[in-house]
């Protein structure tokens, strides 16, 4: 028999064992996840925080799903001229029906409404749902349109974000999807924003609108003002553009004192950790704050395989528990803050449509530092002797599943 047979055969069994391992540590940590929401179902309180004026533009933090639906319902029934909802999920429970019903109402009226969710996000979402009048322009966003965008790398993206614009003057961006579930039970954080910011996320809606519907349907575009203190940053996979991880990396390498990050799944790519690893060193106090037990269990698998560094140059981690936290957010030396819809992992850095807020503001940094004080509450640290000394079987599993990183 040919050598080369052999080692092909071999390379098939090799390749079939990893697999097997892979799925067997998923389906185990599948079961011990759901065992352990059962006994954790953490009922969130609210943090309230003053409204601030940056610039010439209003900002008000959201910590809390049902306060921010509340002012997104609100800010709908009072528009007067244009309403723009971009949302990755969006469920047909009691609050997604209550926003799906205050735009038709206003549709009804005479208002323009338009609509982008993510097709494949929301697939268990009832078909029903889904439709809308004709008064109502909606996008549902496919990823694969044709058989050829499968080798496409730009058609592989998602689009993650998280955007409301009302008449052009108010405008909403963080993580909060759309459901009861994230109104009550995750923790997140949004911003709402009332002044000529709105403008600018609403031509970032033009653009993603325009690229994905018909020209006959194409919004014409805005005048957009630079704002000092507030910057937009958007990816965009079709053009190749992905700032948001730039703007981390540029954030955390300037760092000098200290980094607050929080973010539901941490699977950075090599320069976004060398970048925090660096700061580390040259003794900038870097926090990180991640769920213990994300919606994502493979997620949560990999990101632990980037503790151990982490951990050995002194960045404390910090475990939020007994409910889900979806925040991404940093703030950087009480100056520098970010708010948005991208996560610390490969897919929101260089995949998905993302779109993250950056702020240079004292104040609000200040109110940044004090929400994840008042996280950390709900937290523990991981201290690296614990870390070392996990079990065997849970390093194994961890060395078995690093390889899916690129995936995630």
């Amino acid at each position: 028999m040919p050598i080369h047979v052999n080692v092909e055969n071999g390379f098939l069994l090799a390749f079939g064992i990893i697999i097997s391992l892979q799925i067997i540590v998923v389906a185990v940590s599948a079961l011990n996840t759901r065992f352990r929401r059962r006994r954790h179902n953490t009922m969130l309180g609210r943090f309230p925080l003053d409204p601030l004026t940056i610039g010439n533009n209003q900002v008000q933090l959201f910590t809390y799903g049902n306060d921010l639906y509340a002012y997104m319902l609100e800010d709908i029934r009072r528009a007067t001229h244009r309403i723009c909802l971009e949302s990755f999920i969006w469920k047909s429970d009691r609050i997604g029906t209550e926003i799906k019903n205050a735009l038709i109402e206003k549709a009804n009226e005479g208002i323009e409404v338009y609509v982008i969710f993510d097709a494949f996000a929301n697939l268990v979402v009832r078909r029903s749902f889904k439709r809308f009048p004709e008064n109502v322009h909606v996008c549902r966003y496919h990823a694969w349109r044709h058989l050829i965008d499968i080798v496409d790398p730009r058609r592989l993206a998602r689009d993650h974000r998280k955007l409301l614009v009302v008449d052009e003057e108010i405008g909403y961006v963080g993580g909060y999807n759309i459901g009861d579930l994230y109104g009550k039970k995750w923790r997140d954080t949004h911003v709402r924003l009332m002044g000529d910011v709105a403008t600018n996320l609403y031509q970032s809606f033009i653009t993603i609108w325009n690229d994905n519907t018909k020209k006959d349907l194409a919004l014409g575009s805005t005048v957009t003002a630079l704002q000092p203190n507030i910057r937009v940053y958007a990816n965009n996979p079709s053009r190749i553009t992905f700032p948001i991880r730039s703007m981390y990396i540029d954030a955390i390498d300037l760092a000098k004192e200290q980094i607050y990050l929080t973010t539901p799944y941490f699977i950075p790519d090599r320069y976004v950790l060398h970048a925090l690893i660096k700061a580390a060193k040259r003794g900038v106090k870097v926090q990180l704050m991640v769920p213990e037990q994300s919606n994502h269990l493979l997620a949560d698998w990999l990101a632990r395989t980037y503790f151990t560094d982490c951990l050995q140059q002194g960045i404390r981690i910090w475990l939020y528990q007994g409910a889900m936290i979806h925040a991404k957010t940093a703030m950087i030396d009480g100056k520098w803050t970010t708010i948005g819809t991208a996560n610390l992992d490969r897919l929101s850095l260089m995949g998905n449509y993302e779109m993250n807020l950056e702020f240079f503001h004292e104040e609000l940094a200040e109110q940044m530092k004090s929400v994840f004080a008042h996280d950390s509450k709900a937290c523990r640290e991981l201290e690296l002797h614990e870390w070392v000394h996990r079990p065997l079987v849970q390093k194994l599993g961890e060395l078995v599943l690093s390889p899916l990183w690129p995936f995630l």
